[in-house]
């Protein structure tokens, strides 16, 4: 079992927690942590870009000029793509750019980011994060307790005070143990989890 320190508000450590080493403590498969990135990127792409071709340019039905005896290069059409105003040689069209990714590869994906978290100190447990009112001084103050500077911050449950009181801070988001992916916890340096939220995610991903 991995044990992690748990960390209150202040930054003072309150206790020690085991995580699952099945979760927490396998080798990362880097692998297929690029694969399954690689399709949530993909998936996020709208494929709604669309050009035209010289057939479906309006215009240039008829010869601009002769074939022979002008002295100018020959020409079919005023809308060929080496034309102003012409087409587009292979224009782009509309298309699903969306990747399957099967169930096994994308827990093997979280589980191998939980894992690398862990082996390079950059996960962080606290054990809960709630305000009163949303106040961004006060999430400030936290995070300069805790040493997260651009992190990734993951509750049980939606909190909107926690949610308001992160949103105007530079390189800090907040996410659930639902809505949580391979590609946020790899773009934020720390991943802070609540002491709730470590306890799920080893229930979800068990």
């Amino acid at each position: 079992m991995a044990k992690v320190d748990v960390l209150n508000i202040k930054g003072e450590k309150i206790e020690e927690i085991n995580l699952s080493d099945d979760i927490f403590g396998i080798e990362p498969n880097e692998a297929v942590v690029h694969q399954v990135v690689v399709a949530l990127l993909a998936n996020k792409r709208q494929g709604t870009q669309s050009a035209k071709t010289r057939a479906e340019v309006r215009g240039g039905g008829r010869k601009p000029w002769k074939q022979k005896g002008t002295g100018r290069a020959r020409a079919g059409s005023i809308r060929s793509p080496i034309w102003k105003g012409g087409g587009v040689i292979f224009a782009p069209k509309p298309r699903d750019y969306s990747q399957k990714v099967n169930k096994k590869m994308r827990r093997l994906a979280m589980k191998s980011v939980f894992s690398s978290k862990v082996l390079e100190n950059e996960l962080t447990v606290i054990d809960g994060l709630n305000f009163d009112s949303p106040k961004t001084k006060d999430m400030i103050r936290v995070l300069n307790n805790i040493n997260a500077k651009k992190a990734l911050i993951v509750l049980a449950e939606n909190n909107d005070n926690v949610y308001k009181s992160s949103s105007n801070i530079q390189g800090i988001a907040v996410a659930t143990v639902d809505t949580l992916n391979v590609y946020d916890m790899l773009k934020y340096y720390n991943l802070v989890l609540t002491k709730e939220a470590a306890q799920k995610i080893e229930e979800v991903y068990a």
